[in-house]
């Protein structure tokens, strides 16, 4: 029995298309997006929320900064990084500077996890561009928390993963990743140093013109 050509055509354009597919950023977000629909029905009594989110014609729900600014902790990511689920610490990961707590997804965050790579960091650019490893197609480190070059889509990806922690009924918000008071005294201090060095070297060249200019006036004036 002949194959009709539209059909393998359909099979063979298919193959094509599944072949280049990364089964494992599919299935992420596959599983991101429906529980990101179980939260928008249990939260907002919306029961069709599964298709437009599944489809990936949704709009991230916008997180306010200020809605736990005032009982939120500040954490330094010194402070993150030991929260990575060894010894009996918790399982913290940063997304867009906003940390939660993902203990309760030890099968899928603790070390060997699919996604241990995000714990006791900030790596906001893995969200969007599903590198998880080495540097992206802009040369960044994937596991940089810089947006720096990231594209419209990319940081709606972003989103929508931010949403996934903020609403999830099993992962809590912890508090706001934070530099590290010392480490910035002493970088504005060596800002402060250089600064001074940079105006003192740059008087002491006009200083040396000025001198030179002085001594031809002089030279001048002899002859």
């Amino acid at each position: 029995m002949a194959i009709p050509l539209w059909l393998a055509t359909t099979v063979g354009v298919t193959g094509v298309l599944l072949s280049k597919v990364d089964y494992n950023i599919f299935f992420m977000k596959f599983f991101r997006n429906l529980s990101r629909s179980k939260a928008r029905a249990r939260l907002y009594n919306n029961k069709y929320a599964m298709i437009p989110v599944m489809l990936g014609i949704e709009e991230p729900i916008k997180i306010k900064d200020d809605i736990d600014a005032e009982n939120a902790m500040h954490i330094t990511r010194e402070q993150l990084e030991e929260m990575d689920g060894f010894e009996g610490t918790p399982l913290y990961l940063s997304i867009k500077g906003r940390v939660y707590d993902v203990s309760a997804g030890g099968k899928f965050y603790a070390e060997g996890g699919e996604y241990h790579d995000w714990v006791g960091k900030d790596a906001s650019r893995s969200f969007g561009t599903g590198c998880r490893g080495g540097v992206d197609r802009t040369g960044m480190d994937c596991l940089s928390e810089s947006l720096e070059g990231l594209t419209d889509n990319e940081m709606k990806e972003i989103d929508r993963w931010l949403e996934l922690y903020e609403t999830h009924d099993k992962y809590t918000f912890v508090g706001y990743l934070v530099d590290d008071p010392v480490e910035r005294i002493v970088e504005r201090v060596h800002e402060e140093n250089e600064a001074a060095e940079a105006a003192a070297a740059a008087a002491e060249a006009e200083d040396l013109d000025e001198a030179e200019e002085e001594a031809e006036q002089i030279e001048e004036v002899a002859a």
